[in-house]
């Protein structure tokens, strides 16, 4: 039995991994430290709170102490560190909030962790995993090979230099004070509880909404895009299967423009609206609903500033020695996402309220598109 602290776990990917991990592996304990910010939800974890299958405290993992104590009163043997800053945008707007959160509050969970589980960690069978990205290793040109765990990193962003920044420091926690530790670095992850400030999520709720779809330039960037179901079983495999010190990338299956993906999006949410026509009166702002193209809705605008041209993985390793495949294309993925976001409507709508109540200010595509007339959509 594995007793597991789950940083960030009320958020995205963290939600999505405390439910697949209570489902896959029912008999361990499931703790989740989350500081609930405006992207940390509670109610992604209502059920599992409900059915005793997570523990939700509130805390922040730059708080040593009471991280500490946590550790040692739940008696964790197992860290699967999610909390992060995450939004490239909201990065260059400020990035003290993403160096205190990424590399301090990293920093602070690995003394706690080496506090808590003393010089004999590694043989007592414990692990801390650090979750971190692809945008560490910067932009790749046209000609290049994707990055391999080898790559020399060359962060772009302020996000991706604290990424960076925490994967340096679990390295070294690693290598001086013997702290157990893996790493995964993983391209876009996309899926159901994703928070409507990011690219898929975005551009699905203002269709629903008939709102234009900001592109970043040409739209040209290439990215990989990752279910975040497939990005579970990843980590699972790794947790249980790889020795302490390895990192791992966990990409998606083929590179693809992120104009294409809003497109292909489109298009899905128009087969949908086809397939059940009760959704035109649920959304009769969507293009579908009036009879015609959610590709109408497509906006170029000017590109943000330093945006990676392309994003790449050589995921090879863990294929080869995890035996580490994708079950879900992304295709059915992207079609799986938007009926579930058709489907939980009072969820983005109450994700939406929270943004507006925590004072931020709205993510750089929004901005020309805010409309007080619809100040209940998405994001606000």
């Amino acid at each position: 039995m594995k007793r597991l602290l789950i940083t960030g776990g009320a958020g995205f990917i963290g939600s999505n991994f405390c439910r697949y991990w209570s489902e896959t592996h029912a008999a361990d304990r499931v703790v989740v430290l989350d500081a609930l910010t405006y992207a940390g939800n509670r109610a992604n974890l209502t059920e599992l709170i409900r059915d005793g299958r997570v523990r939700l405290v509130h805390g922040d993992i730059g708080d040593l102490e009471h991280t500490r104590a946590l550790l040692r009163d739940e008696r964790i043997d197992t860290i699967v560190n999610f909390a992060a800053e995450t939004h490239v945008d909201r990065s260059i707007d400020d990035p003290s909030v993403f160096v205190r959160t990424n590399v301090l509050g990293t920093q602070m969970l690995l003394e706690a962790a080496r506090s808590a589980w003393g010089a004999s960690a590694g043989e007592r069978g414990c692990r801390f995993h650090h979750v971190s990205t692809d945008e560490v290793f910067g932009s790749l040109a046209p000609h290049e090979p994707p990055c391999t765990e080898e790559s020399r990193y060359a962060p772009n962003s302020p996000y991706a230099a604290s990424k960076a920044a925490a994967d340096h420091l679990v390295r070294a926690y690693a290598n001086t004070f013997g702290v157990p530790a893996t790493v995964s670095l993983c391209s876009n992850n996309y899926g159901p509880r994703q928070f409507p400030e990011k690219l898929l999520p975005l551009c699905l709720i203002n269709i629903l909404e008939g709102r234009r779809l900001p592109i970043y330039g040409d739209g040209l960037q290439l990215r990989n895009w990752l279910h975040v179901d497939d990005h579970c079983r990843a980590i699972d495999l790794i947790l249980r299967h790889s020795p302490a010190g390895r990192a791992w990338n966990v990409g998606g299956p083929a590179e693809q423009s992120n104009i294409a993906t809003v497109v292909q999006l489109c298009d899905i949410v128009d087969a949908l609206f086809a397939a059940d026509p009760e959704l035109a009166s649920r959304f009769p702002m969507a293009p579908a609903a009036r009879g015609t193209s959610s590709r109408t809705l497509i906006a170029h605008v000017p590109d943000r500033p330093g945006h990676d041209r392309r994003y790449a993985l050589d995921c090879g390793q863990i294929e080869r020695t995890l035996a580490f495949t994708r079950t879900t294309t992304l295709s059915a993925g992207m079609a799986m996402t938007a009926r579930w976001y058709i489907d939980h409507e009072r969820w983005w709508r109450k994700a939406a309220l929270a943004t507006a109540s925590s004072g931020l200010p709205p993510v750089r595509c929004e901005v020309p598109y805010r409309d007080s007339a619809v100040s209940r959509n998405v994001p606000s």
